[in-house]
């Protein structure tokens, strides 16, 4: 792209922008300073920077000295730091001035000052089955697992894609996600490859649907990536911007229900929308299904389309199986747990999802849940989307989240979280009101075992970092931390990588440093807006103390 549109924008960041041309000479510069370090084909390269140009240059360097870039994020507590980067043994970071002091000891190619290298930026031709990137996800056990993902499988993703989309260089792309998160492969890569033109988005204007959608706006974002959690409070802002022609969802289940104020709110010439079912496993995206307001008429489905060219999939049982050019390699130094989930399937390397399909009599699948995600109530196994989705279903009802709740003695029952409308969960009556029409909602869709036994409202449900939907943090208790607290709660969990924290104990006794307090604290403070005073943390700091003092702030700059 360099060669056909030098001066055409790259990139666009909160610190300036890149041309093709100034993007290739950059992330060149880098690639030496990697190349002089050791680095080869397959040789991991580990990636620290907050999103910004550096970032992108530092993702199109890995690449361009022929390794693989493992990204991750700078807000990561520095012991998860540590677990993702040990027994790497890599010969060298790409850090930025900022980001280098969380890798101490190692050898670090620093984007922001690379100085000057010589030699070539590239080595040998990258083959398509060389490493592209090793992107990390949660494990089970609590050790992360590092997916490794060849060139192929990147380029065939967008071999499948490109075409059915149209996209070309007059396209803009959002980098809305962490680039430790899968999704912003798609996002990056779909920029770059087509000469399109890449808006970073801060994280803090990441979390303020108003700002992104002003930033959609404002940028001309025509290609928009999100997942439903996070597409819930965009829908939320008003119309689609003009200039929006895509909307690409993935990430985690589609209830269709929540694009009804989308539908209803845009021209029949509006964007389109699209579900892409997919898994780090699968090269971020393996199937593709167009949402209409057809769709709306049974908002219980889940409906992800058919396979990408070069991916199949198969069932046993209702589980999903892919086989196809978009699997990846297997997990990093994992090979028991890549044995386990890679597996033979008739003659074929095929990767067992842990997801639930059915195969509809038209050929099309429809996304039914995770296999681990099913909860046992009272001898039966209930998948919590089913009754999400009839939630859901109601117009009042903005998002939802149906969990199991012990009440001790073997006693568990299904609880539900409502996002309702504002006002409503502090007005008895207005509460009580939509509370036993969603009880007759259920009662006339779902057998007995399906039904809530108790409603909780909410403001709002939580996101991860990521944009899913943070389960982790709906407390046990039957309610979800909101306002002031819930919004420092989730800032406290990111900075300390904890599904959940007690409010009242202090931050180094949750595991901080001192450190991370500094990063929590410039957190809360770009978030809120507000210019707190480090001496509120001289006493020791709780999430409730912390909120309190920054309610106080907001309140006196509001008086």
């Amino acid at each position: 792209m360099a060669d056909r549109h030098p001066r055409r924008v790259a990139v666009t960041a909160p610190d300036g922008e890149l041309t093709y041309s100034e993007l290739r000479e950059r992330a060149g510069a880098v690639a030496a300073g990697l190349r002089a370090a050791g680095v080869r084909a397959d040789t991991v390269v580990p990636l620290l920077a907050e999103p910004s140009l550096d970032l992108v240059v530092g993702l199109v360097a890995a690449v361009t000295a022929g390794g693989a870039y493992l990204p991750v994020d700078p807000d990561t507590p520095p012991k998860r730091v540590r677990l993702l980067l040990d027994g790497l043994d890599a010969p060298a970071v790409l850090a930025t001035t900022a980001t280098a002091a969380l890798v101490p000891g190692a050898t670090t190619v620093l984007l922001d000052d690379p100085g000057d290298v010589e030699g070539d930026p590239g080595g040998e031709p990258v083959r398509d089955t060389d490493l592209a990137y090793v992107i990390h996800t949660s494990g089970s056990t609590g050790t992360p697992k590092g997916v490794l993902v060849e060139h192929r499988s990147v380029l065939n993703l967008f071999r499948g894609t490109g075409s059915r989309f149209g996209f070309d260089e007059n396209d803009v792309w959002t980098m809305f996600h962490s680039v430790a998160f899968d999704f912003s492969v798609w996002e990056v890569w779909g920029a770059l490859l087509h000469g399109g033109r890449l808006v970073v988005v801060p994280h803090e204007v990441s979390r303020n649907p108003g700002r992104f959608r002003a930033l959609v706006g404002a940028e001309g974002v025509t290609v928009l990536s999100q997942t439903p959690s996070a597409l819930r409070q965009f829908v939320g802002t008003g119309a689609p911007p003009d200039k929006l022609r895509l909307v690409v969802l993935g990430g985690e289940r589609l209830d269709v229900g929540l694009l009804r104020p989308w539908f209803d709110r845009q021209a029949d010439d509006g964007p389109e929308v699209v579900n892409m079912y997919g898994i780090t496993e699968t090269t971020v995206h393996a199937s593709l299904r167009r949402i209409t307001p057809a769709d709306l008429a049974d908002p219980r489905v889940s409906p992800i389309g058919v396979p990408l060219p070069g991916l199949d999939f198969h069932l046993r049982g209702d589980e999903l199986y892919v086989t196809g050019v978009g699997v990846a390699r297997g997990y990093l130094d994992r090979p028991e747990l890549t044995a386990e989930r890679f597996v033979d399937l008739d003659g074929e390397r095929a990767y067992r999802t842990g997801d639930r399909v059915r195969r509809r009599d038209d050929g099309e699948y429809e996304y039914l849940g995770r296999v681990d995600d099913q909860l046992k109530v009272r001898g039966y196994r209930i998948e919590p989307a089913e009754v999400e989705a009839v939630l859901g279903g109601h117009p009042e009802v903005a998002g939802c989240l149906v969990g199991a709740r012990d009440h001790g003695d073997g006693d568990v029952r299904l609880v539900a979280h409502v996002v309702a409308p504002p006002g409503v969960g502090d007005d008895p009556v207005r509460w009580e009101r939509l509370r036993s029409q969603l009880a007759a909602l259920v009662t006339e869709a779902l057998p007995r075992h399906l039904r809530p036994s108790a409603y909780f409202p909410v403001a709002a449900l939580p996101l991860t970092r990521n944009g899913k939907l943070d389960r982790a943090a709906v407390l046990t208790g039957g309610e979800v931390a909101e306002g002031t607290e819930g919004e420092v709660d989730r800032i406290w969990r990111e900075v300390l990588g904890a599904d959940a924290v007690d409010h009242d104990l202090d931050f180094f006794d949750l595991g901080g440093t001192s450190l991370s307090l500094l990063r929590m604290f410039t957190r809360v403070n770009e978030h809120f807006g507000t210019e707190l005073d480090l001496a509120v943390l001289l006493d020791g700091v709780t999430v409730s103390s912390l909120a309190a003092a920054v309610e106080r702030a907001t309140t006196a700059t509001k008086g």
